[in-house]
This record gives C-alpha cells, sequence and structure tokens, in this order.
C-alpha cells in the first residue's frame, strides 16, 4: 500500500478501502500495470532497450515460473528502473491465486502491445490510432477490472462501456500532461486535434464510463470506479477552463462527496 500511495494518488485511495482478498487483487493488478507502464514511460531508457523489456516480460509472465523469470528480466536494470517496476514480482506474488492467470494475462499483453508502440515511437495520425493506443494502456485495465468484478463475486458488466471508463481515464492524463509528452518528443493527439477535439473526445468516453458503473450491480466495484471516474471528470473540467491539476483539497473534497 506504502508503493500504491506513492505512485497513484487516483487509485490509492479506493484501493486501500476494498476489502481484503478484492484489496490484494486489484492493488496487485495495478501495481504490475504500473510497473510496466514506468518502462514505456522512461524518460531515460533508450527505445531499444524499452522493447526489449517488455518483450521479455511479456514472455515470461505467462510461464509456469513466471513470477521467478520475471525477476530474472529486471534484475540487471535493477539501478535503471524505478522501484514499482524492478518489483514487479512482488506484485505479482501479491495477487490471489485465483485470479492471478487473469491478471497475469493482461500483463503480458499491455507489454506486447506497449511495446509495439514503443517500436512505432507513439505514431498516432487519426483517431482509431488514438482509440488503439488508448486502449492498449488503459481500456484493456477496464476489461481486466470487470473480470475481477467477475470472479470476486459475480458482477457482470459491460465490456465495451469497461474500455471506455479506461480509455477516458487515460484521455485525461493525456490533456493533463500535453507539455510534458511534446518535450520528450511524443503528441498522443491525431493531426488536426487541439484541446477542444481531445476534450470532446475525453467526455464522450467519460459518459460511457458513468453508464458503465451505473449498470454495475451495488457492491465494491461501484464503490471503486466512482471515486477515480469522479476525479477525472473534475480534472478535465479543471483543464477546459486553463487548469492542470486538482488540488489535495479538492481530491479530498470530491472523494468525501462521491462516498458519503
Amino acid at each position: 500500500m506504502t508503493m500504491l500511495q506513492q505512485t497513484s494518488r487516483t487509485f490509492y485511495i479506493p484501493i486501500s478501502r476494498m476489502i481484503s482478498g478484492l484489496k490484494e487483487a486489484v492493488a496487485s493488478a495495478y501495481l504490475c500495470m504500473r510497473a510496466i507502464d514506468e518502462i514505456e514511460d522512461h524518460e531515460e531508457l533508450p527505445d531499444e532497450l524499452k522493447v526489449k523489456l517488455l518483450n521479455e516480460v511479456q514472455q515470461a509472465v505467462v510461464k509456469e515460473e513466471g513470477i521467478t523469470a520475471v525477476q530474472h528480466v529486471l534484475a540487471p536494470y535493477r539501478n535503471q528502473l524505478p522501484e514499482v517496476t524492478f518489483r514487479l514480482h512482488d506484485w505479482m506474488l501479491l495477487c490471489p491465486a485465483a485470479i492471478a492467470p487473469t491478471v497475469f494475462r493482461y500483463v503480458a499483453k499491455m507489454s506486447k502491445q506497449m511495446s509495439e508502440w514503443v517500436s512505432e515511437r507513439w505514431d498516432i495520425k487519426t483517431e482509431s490510432d488514438l482509440d488503439r493506443y488508448t486502449y492498449s494502456v488503459a481500456g484493456m485495465v477496464g476489461e481486466m477490472l470487470s473480470e475481477i468484478w467477475l470472479w470476486y463475486d459475480g458482477t457482470k458488466s459491460d465490456m465495451t462501456k469497461a474500455v471506455a471508463f479506461g480509455r477516458g481515464l487515460q484521455a485525461v492524463n493525456i490533456l493533463r500532461n500535453r507539455d510534458e509528452d511534446l518535450e520528450r518528443g511524443v503528441n498522443f493527439f491525431p493531426d488536426g486535434w487541439g484541446q477542444k477535439e481531445m476534450i470532446k473526445y475525453t467526455k464522450r468516453n467519460l459518459k460511457l464510463a458513468d453508464e458503465y458503473i451505473s449498470e454495475l450491480q451495488k457492491g465494491p466495484a461501484v464503490e471503486f470506479c466512482k471515486i477515480p471516474l469522479a476525479l477525472a471528470k473534475a480534472t478535465v473540467n479543471l483543464i477546459a477552463v486553463g487548469g492542470n491539476k486538482l488540488t489535495r483539497d479538492a481530491v479530498m473534497k470530491i472523494v468525501g462527496k462521491v462516498s458519503g
């Protein structure tokens, strides 16, 4: 939970409130995904090494001895990788055995697709390209969460809207990190798009995310999803009027409102 708090203000709050069993599953899933995301986003690693590591992680996690294999892949790069990435094997160990194959399947899938995006230098020209990218790094997280809800208590959900849930949150990140991305030579906006078009894209997906949550049965899935969605909606509204990042007080006020 300490690592979770260090890496995600948005997800630490709803995960920390979960009951035992589900908490470990979702925390493991988030930290595994964050671990490989840090490889893709690393500012100093050469792209060739990123592709190599992501492909090797993908091959390792699906092995029978996947946790040990992952540790061997990352060990030589301990001094170059952030702790959340180097400790990927720890997050895999955290995952309950009954849902681990599902989580590891998505980790492998994301690693593979991230390696392809690095190879392509995140070449996004059209809205279709943007859809593929946001699926690779976040939409499939929505799918994975839906499978976790189903495993835990039988909660069923719309997979298309689950993808929109993840995609909408990622689109907010793209808007928020626009300047930093351009500084490192990456442009996630399709050709001809400005902030107006990206905000429209974001809000469209967040509307589907609203529908995703409204259709979930009452329980931990709803309690988890409504906090990051509320924060995402508030952030995109802030960006639309020239802001960028919610203050800590604003975050706590939103969390209190949706949790009340």
